[in-house]
């Protein structure tokens, strides 16, 4: 008897130290993109080969999407403490040449920490989004603030006629 004693002390104490870490299952941030042909407020197909691309701190392209066909919307992720993440489309134009555009999204970051057993993340607000003009007719911001929440898309990129 005096043994089973400290082993159920033992046994509660190891119990009770257990608790349940409530972590996001996807604690990823990403920006969401919906895709539209000229002025249409309604999600399009894009029948060009899509790849984008964007510069690491260390100056090198990364692909953050690569060869997407038949795209109609994109969720990319977006820098942790950049103030602008610059983000290359690469299309084909009407001709068939390469082209590229350049969106920059300006924002700000906030460090959102849910415990000490959970990765800290970063939620942005989006205070500015431009674009070059060869393929891309315009970016619209729909919904500047980016969580884990993807219910709703941030931008709706408008595409000249012919992509």
């Amino acid at each position: 008897m005096r043994r089973i004693i400290p082993l159920l002390v033992i046994t509660i104490a190891l119990l009770a130290a257990c608790s349940s870490i409530d972590c996001p299952f996807n604690n990823t941030v990403y920006s969401q993109y919906t895709l539209a042909k000229g002025n249409s407020l309604n999600p399009d197909t894009l029948n060009d080969t899509l790849t984008i691309f964007t510069k690491r701190s260390n100056g090198q392209d990364t692909i953050i999407y690569n060869k997407g066909v038949k795209t109609t919307q994109l969720n990319l992720p977006m820098s942790y403490t950049r103030n602008e993440d610059v983000l290359v489309f690469q299309l084909k134009d009407t001709l068939g040449n390469i082209v590229h555009d350049t969106i920059k999204v300006s924002k700000t970051n906030t460090p959102h920490f849910e415990s000490v057993d959970c990765d800290m993340t970063y939620f942005h607000t989006i205070t500015a989004v431009s674009t070059s003009k060869h393929a891309i007719d315009s970016v619209v911001l729909i919904n500047p603030n980016v969580t884990y929440d993807t219910s709703s898309p941030h931008f709706r990129i408008h595409f000249k006629s012919g992509h």
